[in-house]
């Protein structure tokens, strides 16, 4: 069996190793320059580098774990000792705790609120839960307008959602804000790292595990080739794009695995048409942009600080100690998400370093200047239009979930994205390409169901 793997990322890898150790002839072709989509390594001195993209796991991350164990790849805690630093409405404060300086009364009050909705979620199908439409189609923020009245719960609502789906509340519907914190191991599991989903990054950067992937593969992978169309027919299937130089290629299979997030997915011309979209004009780029500041070493933890900190306004709406278990550098990695990661891309470079470092001196006023500052601005990224993941706008889940993973004919579906266990992060990507090789592996006689040609 011929097949052709569109997009190299964890998912597009994953199900080539799986299906070229079940004897498929397997090509990947990836658009960028690189491996690994959203997980990237960014140089922050030099011999360190951090995740400029996907980083953290979990205990119940299972498949992900047993993949870094199968490639000898090592874990880093993040755990981390001292205290907490916010900025409040631009009132520096420091405490142990990890809650904001907020009513507490109001933020369990929030938190009881988003159980009830979580728990009210199918993950095996969102789109046939209780109150489904009425869910699709009301924003998050709308969701937040209705429920809750505390001005402290409201003040702290964007921050979280910014934090745990790179979302503004009023880019998803509140059926995907369920789904997702119902998907990924509930908000309590998500939102910790000691015992929770971010107890570890992989020591050395998550795209090492893509390197590995990528080195098994060899020369099946095939580097900056975007892929524009697909046909096929009753006997195979014709993948077409342009390489280096613009030069067209095109790539004949039996079977295609498409695993790249929705909007890109959508931008592909299939001949025969889809018979239902991957993405809808509500659909939107997961809004995170990773900034990594270098220093010497981890000088905060010396002042009692554990570099964790949390900013009602941007840019920096949350930072997190992401230094080298070695301490041979200090590492803060921000994340600017949401509206504010918007704003934050219409900037100039210099004005982006500017305001990220007046920022970080508002934080950490005893820190000198840092030694590196980089920036990841994944939603300006042309092939991957966002991170951490697609955002399921109002009437998505409806017009989408039907037909998430069901094959188009030869062609089939993979990404984080297909994935209704663990959407958006690691394990889902991996979960979703061992599905889409089992239905190759397993799978019977395509059929293809087409209505017309959906296009971006």
């Amino acid at each position: 069996m011929r097949v052709v793997v569109v997009g190299a990322g964890l998912a597009g890898l994953t199900a080539a190793v799986d299906l070229a150790a079940a004897g498929a002839d397997v090509t990947v072709l990836e658009a960028r320059g690189r491996l690994g989509g959203r997980m990237h390594g960014v140089p922050v001195s030099e011999t360190v580098v951090a995740d400029g993209g996907a980083a953290y796991l979990g205990v119940q991350h299972t498949e992900l774990l047993a993949m870094l164990d199968e490639h000898r790849l090592d874990l880093a805690s993040t755990d981390m000792v001292g205290d907490s630093t916010f900025l409040v409405t631009e009132r520096r404060s420091t405490t142990a705790s990890r809650v904001p300086p907020l009513d507490a009364v109001a933020l369990g009050g929030l938190f009881d609120h988003l159980e009830d909705l979580v728990g009210d979620v199918r993950p095996d199908a969102p789109w046939q839960s209780p109150r489904a439409e009425h869910l699709d189609r009301l924003t998050a923020a709308q969701w937040l307008v209705d429920e809750i009245g505390h001005d402290d719960a409201r003040t702290f609502f964007p921050l979280f959602v910014g934090e745990m789906m790179a979302a503004a509340p009023a880019a998803i519907s509140a059926l995907h804000m369920a789904f997702y914190l119902r998907s990924g191991g509930g908000i309590r599991y998500l939102n910790a790292f000691r015992g929770g989903a971010q107890q570890w990054r992989v020591d050395g950067g998550a795209h090492l595990l893509c390197e590995a992937l990528g080195r098994r593969l060899g020369d099946r992978i095939r580097l900056s080739h975007a892929v524009s169309a697909v046909d096929q027919d009753g006997d195979d299937v014709v993948v077409h794009g342009t390489s280096v130089g613009d030069q067209a290629f095109e790539c004949r299979a039996d079977r295609v695995v498409m695993a790249i997030p929705p909007l890109l997915a959508q931008q592909i011309h299939f001949r025969p048409g889809l018979p239902a979209p991957r993405a809808t004009a509500a659909t939107g780029r997961g809004c995170a942009v990773k900034v990594h500041l270098s220093y010497p070493t981890p000088m905060w933890r010396a002042q009692g600080l554990s570099g964790w900190s949390v900013s009602t306004s941007g840019p920096l709406l949350s930072t997190v100690d992401d230094s080298p278990p070695d301490e041979s550098v200090g590492v803060l990695t921000g994340f600017v998400t949401g509206r504010a990661a918007t704003a934050f891309g219409a900037l100039s470079a210099a004005e982006q370093r500017g305001t990220v470092l007046a920022h970080a001196r508002r934080l950490f006023p005893a820190l000198p200047p840092p030694t590196r500052c980089t920036v990841t601005d994944w939603p300006s990224e042309t092939y991957s239009k966002g991170c951490y993941a697609a955002l399921f706008g109002p009437g998505d889940w409806l017009a989408l979930g039907p037909t998430l993973t069901t094959p188009h004919g030869r062609v089939h579906w993979a990404g984080t994205e297909t994935s209704l266990e663990y959407f958006g992060l690691m394990e889902g990507a991996i979960r979703s390409a061992r599905r889409v090789a089992g239905e190759l592996i397993h799978g019977a006689e395509p059929k293809i169901t087409a209505r017309r040609s959906v296009l971006l």
